[in-house]
C-alpha cells in the first residue's frame, strides 16, 4: 500500500493517480486513503461517527464523556477543552486575535480558506480530479467532498414514508412531501368555529387571536406606510429590508442567491435546498441575539436604524 522511498522523513507516497501526498508513518498514509475511499473503519460505539483512524476516533469520544481536561492558558480565562489542538486555537483566536488561513497556491487565483479541508475541496476545480465517486448502479458521480457524496446518496436511497404501514418510498424530497399532504395531511377543527387546519401552531395561533381576543399588532412607524405585523420579527424584517435596503444575508446555493434582512429567515429559506435541516423549533424572538426592549413601533424603527448587519451584534451584557 503505497511506495516506499528512502526518504526516511516521508517514506510512504500515496500512489493514487494525481496524489502527491506522502507520510513519515504508514499509519498516516493508511488515514489518508481513506479521503479517497470514502472508507472510516474506526466506528463510534455511542453514536453513528466513523473515522480513519484511532486517534480521530478517540479524540471524538471525549465529547461523549465530557471530559474537557485542557484548561485554558491565559491568565482568568476558564474556558476548558477536549483536546490541546481546540484549546491551541482558542487562544489564537480569542486572546491573540489570530485567524489561521490556507491559501490556494495555484496561478491566479490567492483564495484564502480557514480550513485546511476547504482548500483541499477548493482545489478539485483546478485539478478536475474529484476523490469519491457515488459505486450506485449506473450512477458514477463524482464529488469533492465526502460530505456532499452523502447528501448526493440520499437520492438513491429516497425517502420512506414515516407513516405506520405505509410502503410508499419518494425518489425526491419533493415526491415525498406531495404524499404526505395526499395521504396522510392531519385535520385539526376549531372546536370553537368550523375552520380546519393542519398544523397544531396555526390552530393554536388562531384561537389566542380570534376566538381569545389576544391579538397584538406592530405598525411600521414610517411615514406613509401603513403596513402592520403580528410579530416583531416581521417589523424587524420590513424596516430593513424595505425601508433601508438591507438585505445582507446571501443564500450560497448554486443558482439561487436569495437575499433576506434578518439570518433567521436565511436559516429558514434553507430548508428549501436541503430538506434534511431541522426547521427552527425556537421562538424566532427569543432566539435573535438583536433584542431590543421598546415599547412601540417607533422605538423600534430608531433602534434598527442605528444596528450595523455588517458587524455581529453582540447581546446586552448584565452591568455589574
Amino acid at each position: 500500500m503505497g511506495e516506499r522511498f528512502k526518504d526516511a522523513s516521508k517514506s510512504f507516497v500515496c500512489s493514487f493517480f494525481s496524489c502527491k501526498a506522502s507520510f513519515s508513518k504508514s499509519w498516516k498514509l493508511e488515514a489518508h486513503y481513506c479521503k479517497h475511499t470514502g472508507l472510516r473503519p474506526f466506528i463510534c460505539d455511542n453514536c453513528d461517527k466513523s473515522f480513519c483512524s484511532r486517534y480521530q476516533l478517540t479524540r471524538h469520544q471525549l465529547s461523549h464523556s465530557g471530559a474537557k481536561p485542557y484548561l485554558c492558558s491565559v491568565e482568568d480565562c476558564p474556558e476548558t477543552f477536549s483536546t490541546s489542538t481546540s484549546m491551541k486555537n482558542h487562544i489564537a483566536r480569542v486572546h491573540q486575535n489570530k485567524e489561521k488561513h490556507y491559501v490556494c497556491d495555484y496561478e491566479g487565483c490567492g483564495k484564502e480558506f480557514r480550513k485546511k479541508k476547504w482548500l483541499r475541496t477548493h482545489k478539485c476545480e483546478h485539478t478536475n480530479v474529484f476523490p469519491f465517486q457515488c459505486h450506485s448502479e449506473g450512477c458514477g458521480k463524482k464529488y469533492a467532498a465526502l460530505k456532499t457524496l452523502k447528501k448526493h446518496e440520499r437520492v438513491h436511497d429516497g425517502y420512506p414514508c414515516a407513516e405506520e404501514g405505509c410502503s410508499y418510498q419518494g425518489k425526491t424530497w419533493t415526491e415525498y412531501q406531495a404524499h404526505r399532504k395526499a395521504e396522510h395531511r392531519e385535520t385539526l377543527p376549531c372546536d370553537q368555529c368550523k375552520k380546519v387546519f393542519h398544523e397544531a401552531w396555526f390552530l393554536q395561533k388562531h384561537k389566542q387571536f380570534v376566538h381569545l381576543g389576544e391579538r397584538h399588532v406592530f405598525k411600521c412607524a414610517s411615514e406613509g406606510c401603513l403596513k402592520v405585523y403580528t410579530t416583531q420579527f416581521s417589523l424587524q424584517s420590513h424596516i430593513l429590508s424595505f425601508h433601508e435596503g438591507k438585505r445582507p444575508f446571501i443564500c450560497s446555493h448554486d443558482g439561487c442567491g436569495k437575499a433576506f434582512a434578518m439570518e433567521e429567515s436565511l436559516m429558514r429559506h434553507a430548508v428549501v435546498h436541503d430538506p434534511q435541516k431541522r426547521k427552527l423549533q425556537v421562538n424566532i424572538l427569543t432566539s435573535h441575539p438583536f433584542k431590543p426592549q421598546v415599547s412601540d413601533a417607533s422605538e423600534l424603527s430608531a433602534c434598527l436604524k442605528s444596528v450595523s448587519l455588517n458587524e455581529s451584534i453582540s447581546q446586552d451584557k448584565p452591568s455589574p
